[in-house]
């Protein structure tokens, strides 16, 4: 039997338990050209909020009956002479949150979990890596001696934003909550300057700690903390709209920027980030990654809870910050 979680409801605000339930049903037999993949890791993103909204957006919604999406790797168990694929080999994949995925091999790719461990390919070499690669590098187009600022910064893609901006020479300041993730920042990442927004005055910080202003804003959050960068702009800065976590399970409006006008003043642009628009540049970028990787240059975290069981509690340390880096679901 494969145990498989299914979207029951649309949710409004926080997803409460029952917007899921957790089924047991036959494994789908591999049909010729097709694999079975038993999957070891479920990733835990963000994006899952959206995916279960019924709007137009950049992927189709998860429909109510369906398996939650996610990204996931694991090992094929099983091939029906696909041509790709063989018994054994570590793929990546959309197989969303359950044990089990027959697929015909769209939208997977096969990784090597000896030189890498499988989390990694859902971190810093996955979704969330190649989210900070491109909408740094493509979008926010940084150069040496550009003060970067960036919010959600000792999650799975701020933390890797901010090194890659190291390494090309930025300034980088990150907005994180609580002093643990703060020191994290400053002491392990290298970054320049942390601000606290849960304990500091956040204008003051800012006026502290980028007091010239910033050339280049990676917004994971939105909402005041948003506004609040809009009003350190300099002339040409670039704000690159990645997520806005603080704004997904709003009951009533969404906080937009009341400070817009700051783009005007300062001819600065604000561009929205989806990385699948850059999937056929994904095994360059990872190449990239990979060497600084290898160099130590660029360090990452997985936090890691275990069972579909969990999935609930584990869903919600994305919204309450009780995690440390990229947060994973450990199925084998």
């Amino acid at each position: 039997m494969n145990r498989q979680l299914i979207l029951k409801k649309r949710p409004v605000g926080l997803p409460d338990k029952d917007t899921w339930s957790l089924e047991d049903n036959p494994i789908i037999k591999p049909q010729v050209g097709e694999v079975l993949i038993e999957h070891h890791y479920i990733s835990l993103d963000p994006a899952m909020r959206g995916w279960m909204m019924d709007r137009k957006s950049y992927i189709p919604p998860v429909q109510i009956g369906e398996v939650m999406r996610s990204g996931s790797i694991g090992k094929v168990i099983e091939s029906n002479n696909h041509p790709t694929f063989k018994v054994g080999d570590c793929v990546v994949n959309w197989g969303g949150v359950q044990q089990y995925f027959t697929t015909k091999g769209e939208n997977c790719y096969k990784v090597d979990d000896t030189m890498v461990s499988m989390p990694k390919y859902l971190g810093v070499l996955g979704m969330p890596g190649m989210t900070a690669y491109f909408g740094i590098l493509k979008v926010g187009k940084i150069k040496s001696g550009d003060i970067v600022l960036i919010s959600g910064a000792a999650g799975a893609v701020g933390s890797i934003v901010g090194q890659i901006a190291k390494l090309k020479g930025c300034t980088v300041i990150g907005i994180a909550g609580g002093k643990e993730k703060c020191d994290y920042l400053i002491n392990e990442l290298g970054f320049d300057h942390a601000i606290d927004y849960k304990s500091e005055n956040l204008m003051k910080s800012l006026a502290n700690k980028c007091p010239k202003g910033i050339d280049v804003y990676f917004d994971n959050v939105g909402g005041l903390i948003l506004d609040a960068a809009l009003s350190k702009l300099r002339f040409n800065a670039r704000v690159v709209i990645c997520g806005a976590i603080s704004q997904y399970n709003n009951k009533k409006d969404i906080v937009a920027p009341k400070n817009y006008l700051s783009l005007l003043v300062n001819r600065a642009t604000m561009q929205g980030m989806v990385v699948l628009d850059y999937a056929n540049e994904y095994q360059e970028a990872g190449l990239q990654m990979g060497m600084w990787m290898m160099e130590e240059k660029i360090k990452s975290r997985e936090d890691i809870y275990e069972g579909l069981d969990n999935f609930y509690e584990t869903f919600l340390r994305l919204f309450n910050g009780n995690k440390k880096g990229k947060l994973l679901l450990k199925i084998k």
